[in-house]
């Protein structure tokens, strides 16, 4: 079983006023949905949340999953990695890293990801891609990696660690784009909803 660890303790800057994980989809606010496709493949799910109290809390108060206060989450993504990842289970081998604003990934990516760690154990990461191969989320990281994940700092995700892994980092191409669709802005989630079947 690998532990998810969830990143949902952004600011949602760009939305003007709205928090892009409390946009509904479907009736259900991304981050609860999210925190639902996490559960669906592991029974270990750490969600990174900004300070109490924020609403973000309510949405998924009655899921099985560990909600873990960023106190210093305006810092940027390099916070909630290093405080998600420092609150892992003694012994994990390999976490993934989910991003909560992705509204089109799947339980099934996740899977699929998940089962390609597990198929070739002699990578070091293994990341989600574009069905075109452009790297996204999520990202698997094996346990080798997790001391330097938890003294990240700054806003690059990981991304020095992804890079100094080289030929190590092995791309799992997923369906369409959705491993690097995100909704950052009022006008993103508009033309996204608009253009859904």
């Amino acid at each position: 079983m690998i532990p998810v660890v969830l990143l949902a303790a952004g600011s949602s800057s760009r939305m003007r006023g709205r928090d892009k994980l409390l946009e509904t989809i479907d009736g259900v606010p991304l981050l609860r949905r999210q925190a639902q496709a996490a559960r669906a493949v592991s029974d270990c799910v750490l969600v990174a949340l900004p300070p109490r109290p924020h609403p973000r809390y309510a949405v998924i108060t009655d899921l099985d999953v560990v909600p873990i206060n960023v106190p210093d989450a305006a810092e940027a993504m390099g916070a909630s990695i290093r405080t998600a990842f420092a609150a892992l289970p003694k012994g994990t081998d390999k976490a993934m890293l989910l991003l909560a604003d992705l509204p089109e990934i799947t339980p099934d990516d996740l899977r699929t990801v998940i089962a390609t760690a597990q198929s070739h154990p002699q990578a070091l990461i293994w990341r989600g891609a574009t069905e075109d191969g452009k790297a996204g989320h999520p990202i698997v990281f094996d346990h080798r990696l997790f001391p330097d994940l938890t003294q990240l700092a700054g806003d690059g995700g990981g991304q020095e660690i992804v890079k100094a892994a080289g030929n190590r980092v092995h791309l799992v191409r997923l369906p369409g784009q959705r491993a690097r669709l995100d909704l950052d802005t009022p006008e993103d989630w508009d033309a996204w909803r608009a253009g859904r079947p």
